[in-house]
């Protein structure tokens, strides 16, 4: 129903009026706090990568060294400490590994199951931009949308099924038309809005805690210095790689002596 009708069936209409006026407030600083986490996600996304590349499996590369030293060196010793060391290097060898090559690995076999399709139909059919009734309800479904597509490549369930619960509270439960309904509507896209800023600013300073953030700032910093800290990490993790080679094969060489 249009708002002129609309204004025309409440008493006071500067109340209604004062309502629209907040829904667009809240949505704006829901876009902004949507677009500031978008951003620093994408940074920190690219520097990881640049990460893994780099440094990453250098690490892995590492930990895979010490863990056959200190599996070579339970033949060696043949003790309990030494099969218990043999263990533990070997989980975080397997560890690295995985976090240097886990990701792009599960980026390839992805497959959505059927269940997770279907829910993302169900939802791109309610908030889809092109079923928007006005130009401030496309700008909202156009970042709702953009949300869904997000849940859905990280096979996200959750926040899915709270788009679509969002939109049948909105639009069934409170059914018919005219001003109360219209302002019923209002007061729950408001309230939904308030709650997803509260989210995100959850989730921005979860993400901003990480460790991965932190060693961004740290690159940043490096750089303002004319340094670059992976490049630097990445000499260190070479030279510690020389070294556990070295190792290796000099326990290779005493079990050898030992005719093991």
């Amino acid at each position: 129903m249009p708002a002129e009708i609309i204004l025309q069936q409440i008493p006071d209409a500067a109340a209604f009026l004062d309502m629209r006026e907040q829904l667009a407030t809240v949505r704006a600083t829901l876009a902004e706090r949507e677009s500031e986490l978008a951003q620093i996600r994408a940074q920190l996304k690219t520097f990881e990568g640049r990460y893994l590349r780099q440094v990453g499996i250098l690490y892995a590369e590492l930990d895979e060294l010490e863990a056959r030293i200190a599996e070579r060196e339970v033949a060696l010793y043949d003790s309990d400490s030494a099969r218990r060391r043999a263990e533990e290097t070997r989980q975080r060898a397997q560890e690295t590994h995985d976090a240097a090559f886990g990701e792009a690995r599960e980026a390839e076999e992805f497959d959505p199951p059927l269940s997770l399709k279907a829910l993302f139909r169900d939802v791109a059919k309610r908030i889809h931009p092109d079923f928007a009734r006005d130009d401030a309800e496309q700008k909202h479904f156009t970042l709702l949308m953009a949300r869904a597509n997000q849940a859905y490549g990280h096979g996200d369930i959750e926040t899915l099924q709270r788009l679509l619960d969002d939109h049948r509270e909105i639009n069934a439960f409170i059914a018919g038309e005219g001003a109360a309904a219209e302002m019923l509507r209002i007061g729950r896209q408001i309230r939904h809005a308030e709650r997803d800023i509260v989210t995100l600013d959850t989730e921005l300073h979860t993400l901003l805690a990480s460790d991965i953030a932190h060693l961004h700032l740290d690159a940043e910093a490096a750089a303002r210095e004319h340094r670059d800290l992976l490049t630097e990490l990445a000499t260190s993790l070479r030279e510690q790689i020389a070294d556990a080679q070295s190792r290796f094969q000099l326990v290779d060489r005493q079990i050898s002596g030992l005719g093991r």
